[in-house]
């Protein structure tokens, strides 16, 4: 029988966020991931590292359900979502970001934040013109304010700088108050000054709201985070706090004398 709604929320009230158990998944003969078992508190912020080829991104696909994991389990606050299709894992609260952006560049960036906001609301299938008072038009002004776009609202995406469809991106991702998120290298070919402002905004995301996010940008990665996963080789390698880890010698040789970048 079907899990109801108010069943799950009891069963996943003091759930981890997200917990992975022996996942691996498998590409013909070649093991992307290999036994990986992870464990992300509620609220909790985690950079997961590793150089090319680690496995951080398959990672992220098993997560969020574009691949489903050859064995092992996914947990989803306490609810089993191994088997469950991305969408599902969305109506859970999971949102993630893209290392391609995946913008309507023909609109503003008003719209294309209202159209996120509206695609995971119940009034998502309404044909009528949203009034200036609609809850879903204010929510898209908070998120625009919460990525600093405010000065941008009205530009077409065509026209904005590369750091700000970055920005957009983000606040695609928290429309509909997400519970959790996956950041898929969020920080990738932004300038020193919109590495900053991107650390400003993740750190400034509302304490509730947990994340995992997988960064070449070691120094980006260490500081918005409060636990790191080293992969390497589809395996976890390394997990500590983001000092352990800086100053561990074998992470230091694997990612500064193992190609990474």
């Amino acid at each position: 029988m079907a899990q109801t709604v108010a069943s799950r929320i009891s069963a996943t009230g003091s759930a981890n966020a997200l917990e992975l158990r022996g996942v691996s998944r498998m590409f013909g003969a070649l093991a992307a991931l290999r036994d990986v078992s992870l464990t992300v508190r509620p609220g909790e912020r985690r950079a997961v590292l590793g150089s090319n080829g680690a496995g951080k991104t398959t990672l992220f696909n098993c997560i969020t359900g574009d691949y489903l994991p050859t064995s092992g389990t996914i947990r989803l606050f306490g609810e089993d979502v191994t088997t469950y299709p991305a969408h599902e894992r969305i109506r859970r609260g999971l949102r993630r970001t893209y290392q391609i952006s995946l913008l309507f560049n023909g609109l503003s960036v008003r719209d294309n934040v209202y159209l996120a906001c509206r695609g995971v609301s119940r009034g998502r299938f309404s044909l009528l013109r949203p009034r200036r008072n609609d809850v879903l038009v204010n929510a898209a002004e908070e998120l625009i304010s919460a990525v600093h776009l405010e000065d941008a609202s009205d530009t077409l995406v065509a026209e904005l700088s590369y750091g700000q469809q970055r920005q957009l991106e983000i606040a695609l991702a928290l429309a509909g108050a997400p519970r959790f998120i996956l950041f898929d290298e969020p920080a990738a070919g932004l300038s020193p000054a919109e590495r900053s402002e991107l650390i400003e905004i993740l750190t400034n995301l509302p304490g509730h709201m947990g994340y995992i996010i997988i960064e070449h940008d070691m120094d980006v990665a260490l500081r918005v985070s409060e636990s790191v996963t080293m992969l390497h080789g589809g395996r976890i390698f390394k997990e500590g706090r983001p000092q352990e880890i800086e100053d561990d010698p074998e992470v230091q040789e694997l990612y500064l004398g193992g190609g990474h970048g």
